[in-house]
């Protein structure tokens, strides 16, 4: 006896409304995720000040946080794919709200560890978790558009977060005041997320894409096959790549253009802001790019050298500050654009049932970036090398258009896995 489709399942064909609330619940998750990478780096002058701390210290308490995240991301595919997204998912915006609570009552170096590891924790479950109930309850139609939407919402976090810790912190003259509010934020998210639980259930639809044919050539009794995949090591190469430039962008473009332009930090403060947002434009329009072009690698390839060239530019010192800062800015633009068309290739690699895990696998990549790149961008600050911060940000982007046109290569050889080919 056949078992009926739910009337809410994506393959059942799920409404225009069905679909934007997931969406928008699950970007809402994600934004969060990202406003709380920046739960520290925005305070880092704060530390300074009042723990005496160096930025090669600074940039440590950002390894830790992504080190934690990167091994609890690759961990947290298989819990997904196990227990479900939604308790996850529950439970991860819950160690926000303790992250934030133990940064707020930190008392020196040790308790900001502290809260960043458990800030990491919380982080870890995010990408397996969202991917997964986007592939299980959103129509296939539409899935080019929430990926879209997950990468926009993760840039809006990104760029809220720096605003609200810096300008909360400049209100009220205190960093734990802005450390606190924070943890508000996590727990008014986890509010609505509990309140809209039955939209997140990914128990309750079929995989949007698992009868299509040849979606894998993976033997579902072998739960570790997907690491065979080369698509697999090829997006962890993107993602390692791209993170690591964004790290120098995120937590030290600010004191690098401040270094190299004598820009105040009511200036520098909004870069990370303006190459957020226009990452996520980028990402609007990547979210139409992804159904239209067949070699998406090219795109990618296009867009990240000239954003590679806009941080080269910025690094030479030659632009007035504030075109300087404009430039470093827009460099956000050509990541954004690569994002969507990431997302899709690692959704057409992922088996139905492993979505968690090659998730959680593939976008390891960012956590390791972050945690590795951010104490060697930290030290060149220590060392009198602001100009390296952007010069080393566009070699690493570099880098990233390599591994895309890798998976480019494979696939105009016939040497690409099948699900890869588009």
């Amino acid at each position: 006896m056949q078992i009926p489709v739910p009337a809410s399942s994506p393959a059942a064909g799920a409404t225009l409304r069905q679909d934007a609330r997931t969406i928008g619940l699950v970007g809402l998750a994600h934004g969060t995720s990202h406003f709380f990478h920046m739960l520290l780096p925005p305070l880092f002058p704060a530390f300074i000040r009042d723990f005496g701390l160096s930025y090669s210290e600074l940039g440590l308490l950002v390894t830790i946080f992504f080190v934690v995240s990167g091994i609890g991301q690759a961990l947290a595919g298989f819990l997904v794919d196990r227990v479900g997204a939604r308790p996850v998912l529950f439970l991860a915006l819950g160690l926000f709200v303790a992250s934030a609570l133990m940064a707020a009552t930190a008392h020196g170096y040790v308790g900001l560890m502290l809260a960043s590891a458990l800030a990491g924790l919380g982080n870890s479950p995010f990408h397996p978790v969202d991917f997964t109930i986007l592939n299980k309850r959103v129509s296939p139609p539409r899935l080019g558009h929430a990926f879209s939407v997950h990468g926009i919402t993760g840039n809006l976090g990104w760029a809220a977060g720096p605003v609200f810790m810096a300008g909360l912190t400049a209100a009220t003259g205190s960093w734990r005041i802005a450390a606190a509010a924070a943890g508000g934020v996590a727990l008014l998210v986890l509010v609505v997320q509990v309140l809209n639980r039955e939209a997140i259930d990914d128990r309750a639809s079929n995989w949007a894409h698992e009868s299509k044919a040849g979606i894998t050539d993976l033997p579902e009794e072998h739960p570790m096959a997907f690491l065979k995949l080369p698509s697999v090591w090829l997006c962890f190469a993107f993602f390692f790549w791209t993170t690591a430039a964004l790290t120098a962008i995120q937590s030290f473009a600010s004191p690098a253009l401040q270094q190299m332009y004598g820009l105040p930090l009511t200036v520098t403060a909004f870069v990370v802001t303006g190459y957020m947002l226009c990452g996520a434009a980028g990402m609007v329009i990547g979210g139409f790019l992804v159904t239209r072009i067949q070699r998406l690698e090219r795109t990618i390839g296009y867009a990240m050298a000239a954003s590679a060239g806009l941080l080269l530019l910025t690094g030479t010192g030659w632009l007035p500050g504030l075109a300087a800062a404009a430039a470093a800015s827009l460099a956000g633009f050509g990541t954004g654009l690569a994002g969507p068309s990431r997302d899709m290739l690692i959704k057409r690699a992922a088996p139905p049932g492993a979505t968690g895990r090659v998730y959680g696998t593939v976008y390891s990549g960012l956590d390791i970036g972050f945690a590795l790149a951010a104490p060697l961008f930290g030290a060149l600050l220590d060392h009198g090398q602001p100009n390296s911060v952007f010069h080393g940000a566009a070699l690493m982007m570099l880098l990233g258009v390599m591994s895309a046109s890798m998976v480019g290569l494979r696939i105009a050889r016939g040497r690409a896995v099948p699900v890869l080919a588009t």
